[in-house]
């Protein structure tokens, strides 16, 4: 079974609370790059605009680019959940994963070893959400297989259709 994120940009409000929760449960200090970034966007002119906001990490791609490009196999694959990982010992910092990533997610730190999302791993072992997902007081943020999120995400647009069409 492949876990990943899913996001539903229309519920998130950019408070920020995913990606505080991202900074404690991975002890940084908030001074280098986050697992996690949200970006504003604002569309319109007065008095018809809109603003947005879009959380974004690594979604642990069920065909992960990254992994694929990888010269030393340094990402991986975790049996079982298929969260995509960093063995650091591995990595070279060739870069060529951030080029690759289509999220932005891999972060290079001090040394130059990549790290990323690893999606609170040790929390999903112990049966409980990430950090970022049970944080996000509008459930904008949600996990689990990819399948299922999938399949989601297709009833909810066909949901939409549909209400559109009646309207």
């Amino acid at each position: 079974m492949q876990l990943g994120l899913s996001l539903d940009p229309s519920r998130c409000s950019g408070c920020m609370s995913c990606v505080v929760a991202c900074l404690d449960q991975n002890d940084e200090t908030g001074d280098g790059p986050a697992f996690r970034n949200v970006t504003r966007y604002e569309k319109g002119n007065y008095p018809e605009t809109r603003i947005s906001f879009l959380s974004i990490s690594c979604f642990h791609c069920g065909d992960a680019p990254c992994r694929m490009v990888c010269p030393t196999n340094a990402i991986y694959r975790r049996p079982g959940d298929g969260i995509v990982d960093v063995n650091q010992d591995l990595c070279i910092g060739c870069h060529s994963c951030a080029l690759a990533c289509s999220f932005g997610a891999p972060h290079y730190d001090a040394k130059g070893k990549m790290s990323k999302c690893h999606l609170c791993a040790t929390r999903v072992d112990a049966g409980l959400d990430p950090a970022c997902v049970q944080a996000c007081p509008t459930r904008a943020l949600s996990y689990g297989p990819l399948e299922q999120l999938s399949t989601q995400k297709a009833d909810k647009a066909s949901r939409e259709i549909l209400a559109a069409r009646v309207c």
